[in-house]
């Protein structure tokens, strides 16, 4: 298995994969040390995180390979289809799925992404438009959402 380390600007991100994939991706809460050398099997994550944060990327071309249950990775694959700068409920994404009832399975699924970013679970929100649950912490979810955002703040001066 392999591991880097990256910094972001939500904070130090580790990636681990081989070349059967990307396994998991996710920010630490805590100070890390970037890797200097990145391995090969993770360059492209690397830098397609990179062009997402620069802004220049809305969505990612990586082989992915996490690990879970099959309704897991069902979830999962759905909320690659979120488009960037969009948003969608629980409820609206349960739907999708075939199932209503199905809500709080699929909010549990969501927050089992072990793809952070590049599976954006942080486009899912509660009905009433409220930020619910986060793994990575509401502050990172509203600002990957202000990241995203097609509206821009304009001067007032």
């Amino acid at each position: 298995m392999d591991t880097c380390v990256i910094n972001t600007p939500l904070g130090f991100t580790q990636i681990e994969g081989d070349t059967n994939g990307i396994i998991s991706i996710k920010v630490l809460n805590y100070k890390a040390i970037p890797s200097k050398l990145i391995p090969d099997s993770l360059k492209s994550c690397a830098e397609q995180l990179q062009d997402y944060f620069e802004g220049n990327r809305t969505n990612f071309s990586i082989k992915q390979n996490p690990k879970g249950t099959d309704f897991q990775k069902k979830v999962w694959d759905a909320l690659t289809k979120i488009p960037y700068g969009k948003t969608l409920s629980y409820l609206e994404l349960s739907k999708q799925l075939g199932d209503v009832k199905a809500i709080r399975a699929v909010a549990n699924a969501n927050g089992k992404n072990p793809l952070w970013i590049v599976v954006p679970c942080h486009r899912v929100i509660g009905t009433d438009g409220s930020l619910t649950g986060y793994a990575g912490g509401l502050h990172r979810k509203q600002w990957l959402l202000n990241h995203e955002s097609p509206v821009t703040q304009q001067s007032l001066f």
